[in-house]
C-alpha cells in the first residue's frame, strides 16, 4: 500500500518498530518505548478511576479499576471516558496549522470561512467481502470503503472525524485509509502524484471528465461507544500488530492446548485402530414420542444422511408411530452446578455425528462406545477458572426472564458458561487463559481479539447445517437461539482459518494509533470541547432492531467489563424503555454531536428500521438538537446504491441523512426571526446554500428533489416549531 505526505497518512513505520527499536512520543512527553508510555497513563488513569465523580460520568462502564486498566491502552484507549480526547483534539487542530495548502484546481479547500460541501448523494456500491471488513464480525457494520466516501467528500487530510456509536470502529478504519493510494483508487477514484483527488463527472456537454474533489491524506478519529466489547474491538481495529509475534503467540497457544486437551478430540476411525482428529461433533437433542413416551435423537431418526436433508416425518423406532418434529416434546434433565452448589434444568442432548479427518481425508462416523466414554470423562472435569461464571444480565437469581433476548426453551439458560458444553469449555478456558497471561499488552489484546469472536462459534448457539460447506460460527446473529442440532468444533477447526486471514490483514493494513482516540461511555457527556470536530458519521441503534447490551453480555463476561444500561438508547421491555425514552436518549446523543461539530459541518447518519415511528423519532431528535436535513437517500442493499427518498415514513431500506449544522450567526437571527418573513427567507437562503444545484445521470439533468418548494417547507416546519417552543440554551451549548 502506498501512501502520501507521512506526517498526515498512515505510517508504516508502525509503532511496533518504535516499541522496540526506542522512544515514543505521545502528547507531547517522549518514553523510553511504548511500555513506558502506557504504564505512565496507566498510573494517571488509575489515579482518576479512584475519583468518585469520575465513575459518574453517565455511560460509565461496569467493572473493577483493576479490570478497566487491564483491557485499557491509555491515552489512546480507554475502557471508560477518556480523560485525553480534548488533549488529542489540541494536538490535531495545532498539525492542521502545518499542513500544506491544498488547493483544487480553481476550488480552495480553506480550513475557516471557505469549507462548502454539498450533500453526497452519489451512488456507492461497497460489498461485505473486503478482508478487512471481516477481519472480525459485529452485529451491525457499515463497510469502511463506503464511509471513505463520504470522508474525503466532506474533509481534507488531518480534519477531525467523529463516531459516537462506532461499534467495530469502521470509521476510524476508514479514516486511516483515506491515506492509503491503493485504496482510494480501488474506490474508482484517480489520485494524481501530489496526491489530489479526482473523481468522474459528467460536463454540460455530455462528456466523462475527471474533476478535483479531495486530497490524498489520513483523518484523525475519535471513536466511541457505550459498549467495552466494542470499543474493545474498534481499537484493536485500528491499532498496528506486531504480526510475527502474534503468529507465534497464536501457534504457541493452539500447539499447548493441543498437547492438554488433545486427547478430547481423538476418535478411532472405523477400522478400529487408526485414530482421527476430530473437526466438529453434531450434537442433537432428545424428544420424547407422545405415543410410548420413549427417547429419541431427532437427528438420529429425522436425518436423511445420503440425500442431506432433514424428514418431515419419520417413525418412533420403539412403537413406529410416524412422527414430526412439532408433535415431539424435548427431554428435560437435572443438572447439578458444582460452581453454584445447586441442580438446573437443560434439555437433554447426545453426540449423534463425528466429523474427523485422518491424513487430510475427512470422514463422518457415528460415536462409538469409546467418544462417548471420553465425553462422559469430560463431564466429570472442573470448569477453567478463566470461563466467566456470570449471571446472564447480572440478573436476580429469582428472576427467569433476564432479559428481552431470553426466549423460553431456545435462549433460556441462566448463566454465561452454561452455553459451553464441557469439552468446549476446557478448550476455551485453556485458549483464553493462555492468551489473557501474556505480558505484553499489544500481542495479548491482539490475542483476544482473535478469540473473542469465536466465543459464540464454541457455544450451543453454533448451528449444525447440513449444507455449510464450514461449521465455524454458524450461529444466528442478532438473537440467542440455541438450535436443535449444534455443532461442536475443535479449537484449530475453529481458529486456524481465522488466524490465517488475520495475518493476512494485519500484514497489509499498518494501522496508526496517534491517529485515534477511543472512549466508552454515552455520546452525550464525552470529554471533549464545544465545536472541535469536522465531520460525524454515526450509525445509531435502531429501536429495538437490537439490543446490543444483552448481545454483547457474553463477550464482555470474557473482558470483564460491561456496558451501562440505563444510558442505552433502545426500546426494551426488559429495560422499560418505550419509544419515547428512546427519542429522548437519542435526543440527547443527537446534542452531544451538535456540541462538538464545527458550524457549517456535516453529520451523516446511516439508520435501518422497518417502523415508521422509529425513523420519525430519529428525524424529530437530529431536528431538535439543532441540526438541518438538507437529504435523505435511501440505501439499496441488493445493488447498493443510493436513490433520493422525499416520503418521510420511508422506511423499507436502511436510509442515509445528510444534516449539517448552521453557521453565520443562524442561530441567533433565528431566535429573532423565528415568525417573521425575514426569518423565512433567511431559512430558505442559508438552506439552499447547502444544496446540490444540479445532479446528473450519465448526461440526463436530474431533477433535485431538495430544492422543490414543498420538501424545503418540510425542513422549514419542524425546525421553527421546535425551536420556537424549546430553542437550545446556553447551558445546553456549554459542557
Amino acid at each position: 500500500m502506498n501512501s502520501e505526505h507521512p506526517q498526515l497518512t498512515l505510517d508504516h513505520h508502525s509503532d511496533t518498530e518504535a516499541k522496540v527499536n526506542g522512544p515514543v512520543t505521545c502528547l507531547g512527553l517522549t518514553f523510553e518505548n511504548d511500555a513506558v508510555r502506557r504504564a505512565h497513563f496507566t498510573e494517571e488513569l488509575r489515579s482518576r478511576l479512584q475519583d468518585p465523580e469520575f465513575r459518574k460520568i453517565e455511560g460509565f462502564p461496569i467493572g473493577s479499576d483493576e479490570d478497566i486498566l487491564n483491557l485499557s491502552d491509555p491515552p489512546y484507549y480507554t475502557a471508560c471516558p477518556n480523560p485525553w480526547i480534548a488533549d488529542f483534539i489540541d494536538e490535531w487542530e495545532a498539525q492542521k496549522k502545518n499542513r500544506p495548502s491544498t488547493s483544487l484546481g480553481e476550488r480552495t479547500l480553506s480550513e475557516v470561512e471557505g469549507y462548502h460541501r454539498e450533500p453526497f448523494a452519489a451512488d456507492v456500491s461497497e460489498g461485505k467481502n473486503d478482508p478487512i471488513y471481516n477481519a472480525h464480525s459485529y452485529h451491525t457494520k457499515v463497510p469502511h470503503k463506503a464511509i471513505m466516501r463520504y470522508i474525503l467528500h466532506y474533509t481534507e487530510p488531518g480534519d477531525i472525524v467523529f463516531d459516537g456509536f462506532c461499534g467495530t470502529g469502521m470509521t476510524g478504519v476508514a479514516a486511516q485509509m483515506c491515506g492509503d493510494r491503493e485504496v482510494v483508487m480501488s474506490l474508482g477514484y484517480q489520485v494524481k502524484p501530489d496526491g489530489i483527488i479526482l473523481q468522474e463527472e459528467t460536463d454540460e456537454d455530455g462528456k466523462k471528465v475527471w474533476r478535483p474533489f479531495s486530497k490524498l491524506g489520513a483523518r484523525r478519529a475519535v471513536l466511541n461507544d457505550l459498549s467495552p466489547a466494542a470499543t474493545f474491538i474498534a481499537y484493536n481495529y485500528n491499532t498496528p500488530v506486531d504480526v510475527a509475534a502474534f503468529e507465534k503467540e497464536a501457534k504457541r497457544i493452539l500447539k499447548e492446548v493441543e498437547e492438554e486437551c488433545g486427547w478430547m478430540y481423538e476418535t478411532l476411525h472405523t477400522d478400529g485402530k487408526t485414530k482421527g482428529k476430530i473437526n466438529y461433533t453434531v450434537w442433537s437433542e432428545i424428544f420424547s414420542c407422545p405415543n410410548c413416551a420413549s427417547e429419541l435423537s431427532f437427528l438420529d431418526e429425522a436425518l436423511d444422511a445420503q440425500n442431506k436433508q432433514v424428514l418431515e416425518s419419520f417413525s418412533c423406532p420403539s412403537c413406529g408411530t410416524v412422527l414430526s418434529k412439532k408433535s415431539l416434546e424435548k427431554v428435560e434433565q437435572m443438572v447439578f452446578d458444582k460452581k453454584l452448589n445447586t441442580t438446573f434444568t437443560i434439555n437433554k442432548r447426545k453426540p449423534s455425528i463425528i466429523v474427523y479427518e485422518i491424513q487430510g481425508k475427512k470422514f463422518e462416523k457415528v460415536p462409538d462406545a469409546n467418544d462417548l466414554n471420553i465425553v462422559e470423562k469430560i463431564s466429570s472435569l472442573d470448569i477453567p477458572e478463566s470461563l466467566p461464571l456470570d449471571r446472564m444480565m447480572h440478573a436476580s437469581m429469582d428472576m427467569e426472564k433476564w432479559g428481552d433476548k431470553w426466549r423460553a426453551g431456545s435462549a433460556s439458560f441462566t448463566h454465561v458458561y452454561h452455553i459451553f458444553l464441557p469439552r468446549a469449555a476446557q478448550a476455551l478456558g485453556s485458549l483464553w487463559g493462555k492468551a489473557s497471561a501474556i505480558d505484553d499488552y499489544e500481542l495479548r489484546n491482539a490475542l483476544l481479539y482473535w478469540l473473542d469472536q469465536s466465543i459464540w462459534g464454541f457455544s450451543i448457539l453454533n448451528r449444525y447445517r447440513l449444507r455449510a460447506y464450514s461449521h465455524v460460527n454458524q450461529y444466528l446473529t442478532g438473537v440467542y437461539y440455541v438450535p436443535s442440532q449444534t455443532a461442536e468444533p475443535t479449537p484449530w477447526y475453529n481458529l486456524e482459518g481465522k488466524l490465517k486471514r488475520l495475518i493476512k490483514v494485519f500484514s497489509h493494513f499498518s494501522a496508526n494509533k496517534n491517529l485515534i482516540a477511543v472512549n466508552t461511555n454515552s455520546i452525550s457527556n464525552i470529554p471533549m470541547p464545544n465545536e472541535c470536530i469536522d465531520y460525524i458519521f454515526t450509525d445509531p441503534p435502531f429501536g429495538d432492531n437490537l439490543a446490543y447490551s444483552e448481545l454483547n453480555f457474553i463477550v464482555e463476561a470474557f473482558l470483564k467489563v460491561f456496558t451501562e444500561q440505563k444510558s442505552e438508547a433502545v426500546i426494551s421491555k426488559s429495560q422499560r424503555k418505550e419509544l419515547l425514552q428512546y427519542y429522548n436518549l437519542m435526543k440527547d446523543c443527537f446534542y452531544g454531536y451538535y456540541d462538538a461539530l464545527k458550524p457549517g459541518r456535516w453529520i451523516t447518519v446511516e439508520f435501518s428500521n422497518t417502523k415508521a415511528s422509529v425513523w420519525n423519532s430519529i428525524q424529530t431528535a437530529l431536528t431538535e438538537a439543532g441540526f438541518i436535513v438538507a437529504n435523505v437517500s435511501a440505501l439499496d442493499k441488493k445493488q447498493g446504491s443510493f436513490n433520493a427518498v422525499t416520503n418521510t415514513t420511508s422506511v423499507k431500506q436502511d436510509l442515509v441523512i445528510s444534516a449539517y449544522k448552521p453557521n453565520g450567526g443562524f442561530e441567533e437571527r433565528f431566535q429573532k426571526e423565528a415568525q417573521t418573513e425575514e426569518g423565512v427567507w433567511d431559512f430558505v437562503h442559508t438552506h439552499l446554500k447547502y444544496l446540490p444545484v444540479t445532479k446528473q445521470q450519465g448526461a440526463l439533468l436530474q431533477f433535485v428533489p431538495e430544492r422543490d418548494p414543498r420538501i424545503c417547507s418540510t425542513r422549514w416546519w419542524p425546525i421553527m416549531s421546535v425551536r420556537v417552543t424549546s430553542f437550545r440554551s446556553p447551558a445546553r451549548n456549554s459542557r
